[in-house]
């Protein structure tokens, strides 16, 4: 019995010790640490916001997946990722990123108090809009397009990420 008690007490620890080194990651540290992102980190290199998303925050971040860059005009990335374009690549990503710790709780507290929608007002001071459709969460960015949270809740120790499909665009 006094073995059960221990190793219970063993896996207890080894629980808490894992949240707690997840924790100290940052969003920035989160999204590196995902083959998923490598386009995103790549492109918050690019525009010198590393610093900034290494910073207190909170933030919440919609981080769209790779395919998700593939989904854009042929060239478009490569054109973005070019040392003369970092004001318009550092916008577009900084539209991805709202101030506060928004988790998806919280995202949908806000839906239902807006009857259905809620405008997010962007770090670059753009307007996303969030709503519900087929049980997801819908983005719809200032040009009409649209963009759906596949994963919630990725917390750091600055904010929270959660993964859309599709990059959004700022107008």
């Amino acid at each position: 019995m006094k073995k059960v008690f221990q190793s219970a007490f063993l896996m207890l620890a080894l629980v808490i010790s894992s949240v707690a080194f997840a924790q100290k990651k940052d969003i920035v540290d989160i999204a590196a640490g995902s083959e998923a992102h490598t386009t995103l980190v790549a492109a918050v290199k690019a525009a010198d916001l590393v610093a900034t998303l290494k910073s207190d925050g909170p933030f919440t971040v919609f981080a769209p997946v790779n395919d998700a860059f593939v989904k854009l005009p042929a060239g478009t990335v490569d054109f973005l990722l070019k040392a003369e374009n970092k004001a318009a690549l550092a916008k577009i990503l900084t539209y991805h990123v709202v101030a506060g710790n928004l988790d998806a709780k919280a995202v949908l507290a806000a839906i239902k108090k807006g009857n259905g929608s809620v405008s997010l007002t962007t770090v670059s001071g753009g307007i996303l809009k969030a709503s519900l459709e087929n049980g997801k969460v819908k983005l719809t960015d200032e040009k009409g397009g649209a963009s759906y949270v596949t994963v919630t809740d990725l917390k750091g120790s600055n904010g929270v990420i959660h993964v859309i499909d599709t990059v959004v665009l700022p107008q």
